[in-house]
């Protein structure tokens, strides 16, 4: 009975993603487009969960199952948080819901150069840290979402948001991290962190941010071992 339910609501959402891309502006094609790989946060991102200024917190609270499991998976993600913390002292890491979110601004690790793409390799230094605590944790989920200031053309800003978060996205799928457990977003400069009116808020804006929920895997483990 459980596995039919669980199936009726996944087909369900399905058909709500559906929905919400047919009826999506063009800045939010953008977001929902990008959101190939990752399952449970595929699903989520489609349906647009979470509000426009901060739609990596609203996709991983999103993902969350609540109850005994939930728990379960909370204390998994309080010991990774501490470890991500430990290993990069300069990115913002919050623990939100069931998950987690590090944030890298020029700050704090991931930085390109002036209208470009490219990680260069202080960056990718940068990424193999989390790399390394993430890879210890098979059973997650992985969105990455790029975010620019609102210097320049809205178009453009969209477009360079999308190729530096498939950048990030790209260099964690050839470095341990499967493909499928990866979900990407972009929203150019549609949600700032901070004011654009100054140079550092506009440092804080040009970002990308990491998501970091339960997949089916350890959401499977959790409610087996909620149940015994």
């Amino acid at each position: 009975m459980k596995s039919n339910i669980i199936t009726i609501v996944i087909a369900a959402a399905l058909l709500v993603s559906c929905g919400a891309v047919k009826n999506s502006n063009s800045q939010q094609k953008g977001t929902v487009i990008g959101a190939a790989g990752g399952t449970i946060l595929g699903l989520i991102i489609g349906n647009n969960v979470g509000d426009g200024d901060n739609q990596t917190e609203g996709a991983v609270v999103g993902a969350a199952i609540g109850g005994i499991a939930g728990n379960l998976i909370g204390r998994n993600m309080d010991k990774q948080a501490k470890e991500i913390e430990a290993s990069l002292p300069g990115a913002d890491v919050e623990r939100v819901g069931e998950g987690i979110v590090v944030t890298f601004d020029e700050g704090s690790g991931v930085k390109f150069a002036t209208n470009q793409s490219l990680l260069n390799a202080n960056s990718q230094t940068t990424l193999n840290k989390l790399l390394d605590v993430m890879n210890n944790y098979p059973g997650t989920e992985v969105l990455v979402a790029g975010h620019t200031d609102s210097q320049g053309a809205e178009d453009y800003n969209l477009e360079l948001s999308r190729k530096r978060a498939a950048s990030v996205r790209d260099y964690l799928a050839t470095h341990g991290i499967s493909s499928d457990r990866i979900a990407m977003t972009y929203s150019g400069e549609a949600s700032p962190k901070a004011t654009n009116e100054t140079a550092e808020g506009r440092a804080q804006n040009r970002r990308v941010e990491i998501g970091i929920v339960a997949g089916e895997e350890m959401r499977r483990e959790a409610q087996m071992e909620s149940n015994q």
